[in-house]
């Protein structure tokens, strides 16, 4: 197997079909042994939701990637592969153990300090000075930024599913098209996985990811947005990816200051997100999901633009998309939120 687009397309759709087949399965063991996500409080479901499909999602990326390691041409990088994947474990099981049983965040938050270490040892960090002390801070808070993002973009059926898939696919397209092969099958197993949960996950969803998926999700695509690499000044590679999770970015952003502006703590749950705020706007809940999913394909074109274009004309496209960015925070800032 080499970068050919038949290699791309093999590990896609065994990641797709992968996850089509195991999330009935998931959500089957999930009704049997009642693993269930309660509503009540901050969250917006009305009945008991099977959790559990974190299982899904990561056995299907983990069973493509073993099968491309072993039989393909990944097994050129699997050394490194290993590292990143079982760190993903890691954090996936953390947060399996944290939909059956509830772990202290402290202890969440000091797995994920853990794994960015790692990634940071095995000199997968960030570059943009080339000094440990400046940049080692900055790739914990993007690896720890990233992979929470996309665990509180857990809050509306199909909405973290669909933006890991957007967001994987993106990568997989830079990565692609700059010989970075074992990015890029890492970007479209993962890419394909996201979107065979949403089969179950899309509204009304009849399966939540939970914590064991999301971590897993989001660490993964921030390991991805380290590892891109084009032909470019460092001041405009590093665009690139938060370009990419500009929308993840945003909707924590807002969430953070938002709390801190109605004196409530950050990190307790609340229907605040872009998500929400948008429904309260009047948007029906996949209107919702569905203008954010426009949202994210809009700011992927631009963060694959950038990598082909001129400093300049890379210069012009940033520029628009944080003014759209901004704009939608503002809109999202402006919508009416309702604290319990």
């Amino acid at each position: 197997m080499n970068g050919s687009l038949l290699s791309y397309l093999i590990i896609f759709f065994g990641s797709l079909f992968g996850c089509l087949f195991l999330t009935p399965m998931a959500l089957n063991l999930a009704l049997k042994k009642e693993i269930l996500d309660i509503p009540g409080g901050h969250k917006s479901h009305t009945s008991p939701i099977p959790y559990l499909g974190g299982v899904a999602i990561v056995t299907a990326f983990s069973v493509v990637i073993l099968c491309a390691t072993t039989f393909g041409s990944l097994s050129a990088g699997s050394g490194q592969l290993n590292i990143i994947v079982g760190l993903a474990l890691l954090l996936a099981f953390i947060g399996l153990i944290d939909d059956l049983r509830t772990v202290n965040p402290v202890i969440k938050f000091a797995v994920q300090i853990f794994c960015t270490l790692c990634v940071c040892l095995a000199g997968d960090g960030v570059s943009i000075f080339e000094i440990e002390f400046i940049d080692w801070p900055i790739t914990f808070l993007w690896v720890v930024g990233i992979t929470n993002a996309f665990n509180l973009l857990d809050n509306m059926d199909g909405l973290a599913a669909g933006l890991a898939g957007i967001v994987s696919f993106t990568f997989f397209c830079i990565a692609s098209t700059n010989d970075q092969f074992l990015v890029a099958s890492l970007a479209i197993a993962l890419s394909g996985c996201s979107f065979g949960f949403l089969k179950k996950n899309s509204y009304p969803a009849a399966i939540y990811m939970g914590d064991g998926g999301s971590l897993f999700l989001g660490f993964l695509i921030s390991y991805l947005g380290l590892k891109l690499r084009f032909d470019s000044p460092v001041s405009r590679s590093f665009l690139v990816p938060i370009t990419a999770c500009s929308i993840p970015i945003l909707d924590t952003t807002v969430v953070f200051f938002s709390r801190l502006w109605h004196r409530r703590s950050p990190f307790l749950g609340a229907k605040d997100h872009i998500s929400h705020r948008l429904v309260n706007r009047g948007y029906s809940v996949l209107g919702a999901v569905r203008k954010i999913y426009g949202f994210a394909i809009i700011v992927g074109f631009a963060a694959f633009f950038i990598t082909k274009v001129s400093s300049f004309l890379a210069g012009i496209i940033v520029a628009t998309v944080w003014t759209f960015i901004t704009s939608v925070a503002i809109f999202a800032w402006k919508a009416p939120t309702f604290y319990d």
